[in-house]
């Protein structure tokens, strides 16, 4: 369904599926924020998983994971959580849109180790974003 549909990201619940288009984290970080229990015990696929992303599934007790590629440190923060992980391609770390160095947030919660130290680093990310847009 992921790549059928040409999602970002795709969450199933139960019964209930949800299907994401936004590139990054917003989408599971509004969910988090908004909906906590939709993430809880969900499976959640998505094209690019890195720690932030891995942090946000971590902090709302997301189930399972598949992700077409996935960062080391977003892998080893989702094994350590708990959480059942599948893949296609683990890479050191997420490159920016541009392609031109690393995500901002992979690099800002490069040395990070807990999730919850990840969120604040992304809470403001986004708030900033969204203050700019």
């Amino acid at each position: 369904m992921l790549h059928a549909g040409e999602y970002s990201c795709v969450i199933a619940n139960g019964e209930r599926i949800r299907t994401f288009t936004r590139r990054g984290v917003a989408d599971l970080y509004d969910l988090l924020v908004q909906e906590p229990e939709f993430l809880h015990g969900a499976s959640v696929a998505d094209k690019v998983v890195g720690k932030a992303a891995a942090s946000l599934m971590a902090l709302g007790g997301v189930q399972q994971v598949y992700a077409h590629t996935i960062s080391q440190p977003a892998l080893h923060l989702l094994q350590k959580a708990g959480i059942t992980v599948n893949c296609d391609e683990v890479v050191d770390h997420i490159i920016n849109r541009d392609h031109t160095g690393w995500c901002p947030l992979e690099q800002a919660s490069r040395e990070l180790q807990s999730a919850k130290e990840i969120f604040l680093v992304i809470e403001n990310f986004i708030s900033s974003q969204r203050k700019n847009t």
